[in-house]
């Protein structure tokens, strides 16, 4: 329909934040017509017009007022709020079990050195 591969198009949906298709429960992508609109225009950037990704990323926010660095950030703080919820509980799970294995103390009854206080 387009004329671009398949991981081609992957890889595009990892570059440009505007381009993401919805999936449906198997996982299989729908692409919209808004999604094959942008397709479209990012082909011909890039393969017509002999733009960089970073200079696509440009011109898309220049014509279209895409904010793609705003939208990375967001998506970067949700990702990094997220790993720190992870890690938090990680962290509490591991001195559980320090607990249940070295007593309310904590201290060690075996020669294994534990890496938290």
């Amino acid at each position: 329909m387009t004329g671009v591969k398949q991981h081609v198009l992957r890889y595009w949906e990892s570059e440009f934040p505007t381009l993401r298709p919805k999936k449906n429960r198997a996982g299989n992508r729908n692409y919209q017509p808004k999604d094959i609109k942008s397709v479209l225009v990012i082909r011909d950037l890039l393969y017509k017009e002999k733009f960089t990704i970073g200079g696509a990323r440009k011109k898309l926010q220049e014509t279209y007022g895409i904010r793609i660095r705003s939208s990375i950030r967001c998506r970067s703080r949700s990702a990094t709020r997220t790993a720190r919820q992870i890690l938090l509980t990680i962290k509490s799970d591991l001195y559980e079990l320090r607990k249940m294995l070295f007593g309310s103390e904590g201290k060690e009854r075996t020669a294994i050195r534990t890496p938290f206080p």
